[in-house]
């Protein structure tokens, strides 16, 4: 660790990051890399946002192919890397895209046929899906999707993990405890301080209200409410195997909007389970070290979310999963909603209020799936 002093009992370093969440995280890793001396300032006494509130799924799948992609798969690698050094579980389990009705078979064989890569995409009967997880219901399966590359971590964990990690191995320092209140060219003003440095990075997340409050107002960003979901731990020894979703997952990433039959698939979904898409719902199912199984999620878009959860979206999410999977204790341990910042459109929001002072936001729902990657590109360009 290092506190540098520059004058006046003020403190310095190259770079000071503010928020400790996963993007702050990947940034600090990727500066450090280059010799910078990296400080990370966190309000809170570790990330509390999204970056702890999500499935811990590193999921290229999603991605449309080029640099999103791409830099889906480099993250992949880093946190297959990070988790070895740093002692927390990061599990390349795969995904199954499960098809019970025709049009969501007809989307997956579309995908596969323009996205030919048999080392890590390929469609299984259902003979072969039913081997690759115990819980996929057997009634009504045409087949699954199966990718090799999505990678599960515990986000509780990691998280906690991670900042000892990146002291220990590139000596960042980290200030928890301290809200940031001012930023300008070269200082911050946090925890009644005065730190100098020659860059800040602004990783706020959802609070995006405290600084610069201006430049996001301009921006269109928005804020998105998900609810989810978790399990009791399922007996010893049963494992779920690949991370599991539905129909309606095909709805909702871009790497299969290309795809000809997904207006139809739409279609129908709208006119007979119209409340799916009212509240931005599709169903994922994933397991983490301890054996818990997590569920979710919803989408609640707007720039104050309602605070109170609801009870029928939850009910939806269960409900829907219940027609693809089945588990051995299905008892809810805790359920919860978390927030995220999103800009409609783009997969980040990337500013420069003033010289020296650069804003990363926006990564909407695949902050784990993207950050590392995004932030290699950042230091490296």
């Amino acid at each position: 660790m290092y506190l540098v002093g520059s004058g006046g009992g003020m403190n310095h370093a190259d770079v000071i990051i503010v928020g400790a969440g996963v993007v702050g995280l990947a940034l600090a890793r990727a500066a450090a890399r280059q010799g910078l001396r990296v400080m990370v300032m966190e309000r809170h006494p570790q990330a509390t946002g999204a970056s702890i509130r999500n499935f811990g799924m590193v999921w290229p799948i999603g991605q449309p192919e080029g640099v999103l992609r791409d830099r889906a798969l480099r993250s992949r690698q880093i946190w297959l890397e990070t988790a070895a050094a740093a002692g927390f579980s990061a599990d390349p389990m795969g995904s199954l895209h499960l098809a019970y009705r025709e049009d969501e078979w007809a989307v997956l064989e579309e995908f596969v046929a323009t996205h030919p890569d048999p080392e890590t995409l390929r469609l299984l009967t259902p003979a072969e899906t039913l081997a690759k997880s115990p819980a996929v219901r057997p009634q009504g399966l045409l087949g699954a999707l199966w990718s090799s590359t999505e990678v599960i971590v515990d986000p509780r964990e990691a998280i906690v993990k991670l900042p000892d990690y990146l002291t220990d191995t590139y000596g960042v320092t980290f200030q928890f405890n301290t809200a940031v209140t001012q930023v300008s060219t070269g200082q911050v003003v946090a925890g009644g301080k005065v730190w100098t440095c020659d860059r800040v990075l602004i990783c706020s997340g959802a609070d995006f209200e405290t600084l610069y409050p201006d430049h996001y107002a301009a921006s269109g960003i928005t804020k998105v409410k998900l609810q989810m979901l978790r399990t009791v731990p399922q007996p010893p020894g049963w494992r779920l195997g690949a991370a599991l979703c539905g129909g309606l997952t095909l709805t909702h990433y871009g790497s299969f909007a290309h795809c000809p039959s997904l207006p139809a698939l739409k279609q129908r979904i709208q006119a007979e389970t119209p409340e799916f898409p009212r509240w931005g719902i599709h169903v994922m199912v994933s397991q983490n070290a301890t054996g818990e199984l997590i569920l979710g999620d919803s989408h609640e878009y707007g720039p104050s979310p309602d605070p109170f959860d609801k009870a029928a979206i939850n009910d939806l999410i269960l409900g829907y999963l219940q027609e693809f999977t089945t588990f051995p204790n299905s008892a809810i341990a805790a359920t919860w909603h978390g927030v995220y910042a999103k800009l409609p459109g783009h997969s980040e929001l990337i500013l420069q209020p003033e010289p020296g002072v650069t804003i990363i936001n926006a990564l909407s729902g695949a902050g784990m799936t993207l950050s590392f990657g995004l932030g290699e590109d950042i230091f490296r360009h």
